[in-house]
């Protein structure tokens, strides 16, 4: 018994359709009015924001070891304020005159209480409880090349018999630590940007299986015809790249906006580190990586998805 006349013209309907010759589509078509491009755009809008902060991390620290390298803060430490001041000067003469000091000077009073205003208060408050509390007298030097442990050492005998008091310590020393905990930054923006990759993979392969089940029998259908695996996965992949491209502009323009909007945030504090860590023409265009990285990561996801299910399938 045979089947109705218009069954051939169904199947040959059904079948420009699931390659793209009529407006049906297998899958919805990018138009944001699915979940995948939403889903999407706030994945790349996370990853470009993770992204934006590793590297504003790895250009603050940067610009400091760059500042700080070579180096060296001399203090007088010493409770009399004219032994304190005559090996100051004694101590600033020696080191003008020391082999590989580039360049030497004796902070003045006022940048001294300005570093200690926030933990003891300005002079003009409690002048008697100032000058109760001896503050040391500090030397900025600067030395030819890198600053190790020899050369301080170095330093610190030719400096004893003139200052007795005075104590050197290279200036990157004290921000060790700081180094430190933006380096473990880095490495947390890293692998967040990592495992928001993993999880655009999972929801575009979870989203290609849902779209494969609900057109199980029409797959079947295209086998029948003669459709080939190829053809079937580049419905998908074309319609997951759709979803992919208008998510991630959207969610590269949200990531662009808060960007945007820390940055002059954290401008206002008016820290030199802070505009150090500022993103230059080649943070930007590697935050315009992020929407084609989740562009191809889609794509070959959903290709890789319908082969699978394909095989199983059949």
């Amino acid at each position: 018994m045979s089947g109705p006349p218009l069954a051939p013209r169904a199947l040959t309907q059904r079948w420009r359709s699931l390659t793209g010759g009529g407006p049906a589509q297998m899958v919805p078509q990018g138009r944001l009015s699915g979940p995948m491009p939403w889903v999407i755009a706030i994945m790349v809008l996370l990853t470009a924001i993770a992204a934006a902060s590793g590297m504003a991390l790895r250009n603050a620290a940067h610009a400091a070891s760059a500042d700080l390298s070579g180096g060296v803060t001399v203090q007088i430490v010493t409770a009399l304020p004219a032994e304190r001041a005559r090996q100051a000067n004694n101590a600033l003469a020696t080191l003008r005159t020391a082999p590989g000091v580039a360049h030497v000077r004796l902070v003045p009073q006022d940048e001294v209480d300005a570093l200690i205003e926030p933990w003891l208060g300005t002079r003009s408050n409690d002048p008697a409880a100032a000058d109760a509390l001896p503050i040391p007298a500090l030397i900025d030097a600067r030395l030819t090349g890198p600053v190790d442990e020899p050369r301080l050492e170095a330093l610190r005998k030719r400096l004893a018999p003139v200052a007795p008091a005075a104590r050197v310590d290279a200036q990157a020393g004290w921000l060790e630590p700081v180094f430190d905990a933006l380096a473990s930054l880095q490495w947390l923006a890293l692998a967040l940007i990592v495992l928001l990759a993993v999880a655009t993979g999972a929801a575009v392969l979870l989203a290609t299986r849902t779209a494969l089940n609900t057109h199980r029998a029409t797959i079947e259908i295209i086998h029948l015809l003669g459709g080939t695996d190829g053809q079937i996965a580049r419905v998908f992949q074309r319609s997951i790249a759709i979803d992919a491209m208008a998510g991630s502009a959207l969610g590269l323009g949200l990531a662009v906006v808060v960007v945007q909007l820390l940055a002059r945030q954290f401008g206002q504090l008016g820290s030199g580190a802070i505009a150090a860590g500022s993103l230059g023409w080649l943070d930007w265009a590697a935050l315009g990586l992020v929407p084609l990285g989740a562009i191809a990561l889609s794509a070959i996801t959903a290709r890789f998805a319908v082969f699978r299910a394909l095989k199983a399938m059949l």
